[in-house]
């Protein structure tokens, strides 16, 4: 049994030495000069203007989620197609019915418009309010 736990003990400690042998050396070897260049923010090769705080429009996280949800979604895929002739009919059904509820939001985000990425403008709003009298 302790032999068991030595192993992790040992592979723990090997774990420790590769995260804290490269730090110790950088420490050791790097240039300590800070000057204000190398103390300024990179940011692609550009140098940065204005402040980071900037307002972004909110079409940038709806896709991002969107996206999101659908990639992950995906991943489950993978793994039924990989065991898909072990698994039988009874999965195939099951499958079907999860990639029905992704096609269904699907569907959904295209009707709501969000996967556009300018969306008309009306003068009150779009939707249920569309059909006000101005």
């Amino acid at each position: 049994m302790y032999r068991d736990f030595g192993t992790i003990l040992l592979a723990m400690a090997v774990g420790v030495v590769f995260l804290c042998l490269p730090l110790f050396l950088q420490w050791l070897l790097a240039p300590s000069n800070k000057t204000k260049d190398k103390l300024e923010v990179f940011e692609c090769g550009e140098d940065p203007e204005g402040s980071a705080w900037l307002k972004f429009n909110m079409r940038f996280y709806i896709i991002a989620l969107i996206f999101l949800i659908f990639d992950v979604e995906v991943v489950f895929l993978f793994p039924w197609a990989v065991v898909f002739k072990d698994l039988g009919m009874l999965a195939m059904v099951e499958m079907g019915i999860f990639l029905i509820i992704l096609s269904v939001g699907l569907a959904y985000v295209w009707v709501k418009t969000d996967l556009e990425w300018v969306k008309r403008k009306v003068k009150y709003a779009s939707g249920r309010y569309e059909n006000l009298k101005q």
